[in-house]
């Protein structure tokens, strides 16, 4: 997708989307959704986090107690070329890369891991102080963390501890439920969870500097689920499919996928 500066409210910060292209992506991995029923009667997985390292590579984050993994994909094909699977235990959440480290979050347990990107062997676990863990990006020094407050931390990647912490606002206002993170000239791109919102953060002062709505991008991915999962019985066990998640940025050729 690419993004068009449209007027809204007559605010010109708001901006909309424009999709430019589509790619195959394993339909047992999508978008995220809010439960009314147990999550252990449900089968695929969740995009927690989603990063693009070059050379048509994505890495995702899944997450669901049972079905959670870190996976390395071919963007054209929708090959998954490289799969660790996670304790039943625990829910993957946000994943960022620096260097040749992923560095990935989990819900509800203050804990993430380390991975080599390239066979996505596991050799370290961490703890952090953020009151949980939701997104994760970086700039190439620090970490940038969510956990679905108001609150955007910079987290040291050598001691995995918080450094700095910024409280998101707009027009004095804060702005909560920041969830997946992304990295794009020199700001931070929040998903707001159960919106059809990103917001592009400063992150030197935690100011709001732009919003992008995605209303049409949702009706797609509604059709596209109501239609793949009907079968399955999603619709009947109570699941609403229409939470955006996952932002990717392609610096090279100034592609944005989500």
């Amino acid at each position: 997708m690419t993004m068009a500066q449209t007027s809204f409210a007559d605010d010109d910060r708001v901006y909309s989307i424009q999709v430019v292209n589509e790619f195959s992506h394993d339909p047992s991995a999508f978008t995220q959704f809010w439960p009314s029923l147990s999550e252990s009667s449900f089968d695929y997985a969740l995009t927690e986090g989603l990063l693009y390292e070059g050379n048509n590579t994505l890495f995702e984050s899944t997450g669901l107690n049972g079905h959670s993994s870190v996976r390395k994909v071919n963007l054209q094909t929708a090959e998954i070329e490289a799969l660790h699977k996670m304790n039943d235990s625990e829910f993957g959440e946000g994943l960022t890369l620096l260097g040749d480290r992923l560095y990935q979050l989990t819900w509800m347990q203050k804990t993430g891991f380390i991975y080599d990107k390239h066979n996505l062997s596991k050799f370290e676990t961490f703890s952090h102080n953020m009151d949980d863990g939701w997104g994760f990006a970086t700039d190439g020094k620090v970490l940038f963390g969510s956990d679905g407050s108001s609150s955007l931390y910079q987290i040291d990647p050598q001691t995995m501890k918080v450094i700095a912490e910024k409280v998101i606002r707009f027009n004095d206002h804060e702005v909560h439920n920041l969830n997946e993170l992304e990295y794009i000239n020199n700001e931070v791109w929040a998903n707001i969870w159960l919106s059809d919102c990103i917001v592009r953060i400063s992150p030197t002062d935690g100011n709001v500097t732009g919003w992008i709505v995605l209303p049409e991008l949702r009706l797609a991915d509604q059709i596209f689920y109501i239609f793949s999962f009907f079968r399955k019985g999603l619709i009947e066990a109570g699941y609403n499919i229409d939470v955006l998640n996952g932002i990717a940025w392609d610096a090279d050729n100034k592609r944005i996928f989500g």
